[in-house]
């Protein structure tokens, strides 16, 4: 924040010394005298407080975590236990709800970081929930999820990624978020038992 109210303030600088040079008088060869600095008399603006309301958007945030994360997780499970049992539509079926689960919290993200009063909390939400919605037509990256040791690799690298840069306002919630593949590491018990055919 500080870098950009100086980055504006030296901007503002550089436009008025160069609005000065265009005014010269063409005919006169000596140089305009160096602008006096006058010290402003004006109180410097407050920096906005966004603690409280940064509190508010990650506790919901971390809601949307918990909660959302842990159906994904579930749907993975099923995901797992059917590529494993050879049920290719079944499979299919879960990745797709799994993937539908993951735009649903990118969307989630989004409109819950768009209350933010920091700008800059927002943009992070947004650049997470596009993280999100990405993955959720990724086909790559559920193709590399086989079996639940895939998942423990992967998921733990994909969370990261996921939650950056959101995280960095949110650490705390970010931190106690659980990991999906803690849900699904028996997807035996997330997913229905094979068809025997």
């Amino acid at each position: 924040m500080r870098r950009a109210i100086l980055a504006v303030t030296i901007g503002g600088v550089l436009l008025t010394g160069s609005a000065c040079d265009g005014d010269s008088d063409a005919t006169s060869t000596k140089s305009a005298p160096a602008p006096v600095a006058v010290p402003s008399t004006e109180p410097p603006s407050p920096v906005p407080d966004y603690t409280a309301n940064t509190r508010l958007v990650c506790g919901n945030v971390q809601k949307i975590f918990t909660n959302d994360l842990k159906t994904f997780a579930t749907d993975l499970g099923k995901m797992i236990a059917n590529k494993e049992a050879k049920q290719a539509t079944a499979a299919a079926g879960a990745q797709k709800a799994a993937g539908q689960q993951l735009k649903q919290v990118g969307a989630k993200l989004k409109k819950t970081t768009a209350a933010a009063e920091d700008p800059q909390l927002r943009e992070a939400g947004a650049i997470s929930a596009a993280k999100f919605a990405k993955s959720a037509t990724d086909k790559a990256f559920f193709n590399k999820i086989k079996t639940t040791k895939d998942l423990d690799r992967i998921i733990e690298s994909q969370l990261n990624t996921w939650f950056t840069p959101v995280a960095g306002f949110c650490a705390e919630s970010a931190a106690d978020t659980p990991n999906p593949s803690d849900s699904a590491a028996d997807p035996a018990t997330s997913a229905p038992s094979p068809a025997v055919s």
